[in-house]
């Protein structure tokens, strides 16, 4: 018999949840009690502690110790994926956490800091022969595992201090080396015109890696389950939606809602398997008109393309060529479906806004309310729009509770411009 989840009392930060009592009584006594965690398993570091670039494009802030801190104590996040831990500078700055008792090393693997565990792991850009390149996020179970794939990263990459740099082996021997040491495939922001696995580098996943050993995919900003049904390939992997965060506020702009025993590599393991009760229980993420990437866009003009043109060959506004192609038309360009298809075990897709994209929420407004709840997702998902409203105001917590509920209103990103949101007014609401 399969478990009936329920959510019981828990902390401020997350929720157990434990066995329904109409669960096979012998399999309730056996099995943990699971904890609802968020996880946000694509965070760059910009800098090390002494100043040493990692990530160019990041910032000086996004240190190993200080997306620590922002992860658990303002963001509430409980599984946090590093994925500049590759760089011998960072674990240097590792095994200071570890040495000096900032952290621990995380029992089932990873990094411990107050309730969180960060799973350390690396983006890696790799290019067959005839294709463009492509990102894919690779985790580790612990630090050693890391440090002696980092070595062996050395060999073929040019410049392993830092973020994102191409590995000169073929796809399949990177896998062979991930998969060998006990790690974790996962493709990156696979839709995305810039560097995403079926945004520019193939039209099936099975060109590159062997399906078996994926352990899921990250459907990047620009695209949620419903857009991935159009391909078949992906019926039966994990989805997850993650930041790509490049600043301490993007860490969580998109997440996952996972059920495990505690936080930990062993943990994600078992949820991306979806074994021993261990689920995705849903993905929390842009609506896809809001990504940067989601409608082609003319790179003549700087026009974001209307749908009713999105197969054309010119710009409807200046006939220029220089066309990129969004998420959504390249999708429709390679799917096997006329229709997007859902597998019914596929968690919920939730389109949820971002706290700093709200109109009129600033320092001093956010501030307020995590000194009332705590933490980011404390404010997303636990406060009523009421207790919302005697922290920050009624026209506030009316706008809160509209962007985690999907009531807004969008125009399309594209060509590396983010869509935007705008308030509804009250008769919409």
């Amino acid at each position: 018999m399969e478990l009936e989840w329920k959510s019981a009392p828990a902390s401020q930060n997350e929720a157990a949840v434990v066995p329904s009592a109409t669960a096979d009584s012998t399999q309730s006594r056996s099995a943990p009690a699971l904890v609802r965690t968020y996880c946000d398993l694509h965070v760059h570091i910009g800098r090390t502690s002494g100043g040493q670039p990692v990530k160019i494009s990041g910032s000086r802030d996004l240190t190993f110790a200080g997306i620590a801190r922002e992860a658990a104590e303002r963001k509430g996040i409980g599984l946090i994926g590093i994925i500049d831990s590759h760089s011998p500078a960072v674990q240097q700055d590792i095994m200071h956490c570890l040495h000096n008792g900032e952290m621990t090393e995380a029992e089932g693997g990873g990094i411990a800091y107050r309730g969180t565990a960060i799973v350390l792991g690396t983006e890696i850009e790799i290019r067959e022969p005839g294709r463009k390149e492509c990102h894919v996020l690779a985790f580790l179970p612990d630090l050693e595992a890391m440090s002696e794939f980092s070595r062996w990263m050395g060999r073929h990459m040019k410049n392993v201090n830092l973020s994102s740099q191409r590995i000169y082996v073929p796809s399949r021997e990177l896998q062979d080396e991930i998969c060998g040491r006990g790690g974790i495939l996962i493709p990156a922001h696979i839709f995305t015109p810039h560097k995403g696995l079926y945004g520019c580098a193939a039209e099936r996943m099975a060109e590159l890696f062997d399906l078996r050993r994926i352990a899921a995919v990250e459907l990047g900003l620009s695209a949620d389950s419903e857009m991935a049904g159009y391909i078949s390939e992906l019926d039966p992997f994990t989805f997850l939606t993650n930041s790509d965060a490049h600043s301490l506020g993007k860490i969580g702009r998109e997440y996952n809602e996972m059920l495990l025993a505690a936080p930990s590599f062993a943990e994600l393991r078992l949820t991306l398997e979806g074994r021993e009760g261990r689920r995705v229980a849903a993905n929390y993420g842009l609506n896809p008109r809001l990504g940067k990437y989601h409608r082609t866009y003319c790179a003549g003009c700087g026009s974001i393309i209307d749908e009713a043109y999105a197969t054309s060959q010119r710009c409807p506004y200046c006939g220029g060529t220089k066309l990129v192609q969004g998420v959504l038309d390249r999708i429709l360009n390679i799917a096997d479906r006329e229709k997007p298809f859902v597998p019914g075990g596929r968690p919920p897709y939730r389109y949820q806004v971002p706290l700093e994209f709200i109109p009129g929420l600033g320092r001093a407004k956010m501030n307020l309310l995590l000194r009332a709840f705590g933490t980011e997702m404390n404010i997303l998902h636990e406060a009523g729009e009421k207790e919302l409203a005697e922290v920050a105001g009624a026209e506030l917590a009316s706008k809160i509770a509209a962007a985690r509920s999907g009531r807004l209103e969008l125009t399309a990103g594209g060509g590396g411009t983010y869509g935007r949101v705008a308030v509804p007014s009250k008769d919409k609401s």
